[in-house]
């Protein structure tokens, strides 16, 4: 599975995560790596964070360390998968990856990290 984040100034980081992600593994994907990718794009203050109505991603830890952490988190209304723009990207990587046929795990990230 990957983690992966962008912005209108382009791709933040993108994660390996080698096993199934819970609310807590989420968490510490969010802390090592949403900031680290707003600052390296240049992001100003005010930035909005987004993700949809997944459970770990509404879980009442999770609501509270992003309230902790001061980020403003974008309402996202339930059952509008349409409107989350990182499946568009995820469905241009599948696309890329198919194309490439990566023979292995390593093949496959350094196709996903190139994309």
């Amino acid at each position: 599975m990957l983690w992966g984040c962008f912005s209108a100034k382009g791709p933040g980081r993108l994660i390996h995560v080698k096993e199934r992600m819970n609310g807590a593994m989420y968490r510490e994907i969010l802390s090592e790596n949403l900031l680290p990718s707003a600052r390296a794009l240049n992001m100003k203050r005010g930035w909005v964070f987004q993700h949809d109505n997944n459970p770990k991603h509404t879980a009442r830890a999770t609501k509270e360390w992003l309230r902790k952490k001061h980020f403003k988190v974008l309402e996202w209304p339930s059952q509008s998968p349409d409107h989350n723009p990182i499946d568009t990207l995820w469905r241009e990587l599948k696309v890329c990856v198919a194309q490439q046929q990566p023979q292995n795990i390593t093949a496959l990230e350094e196709i996903c990290m190139e994309e």
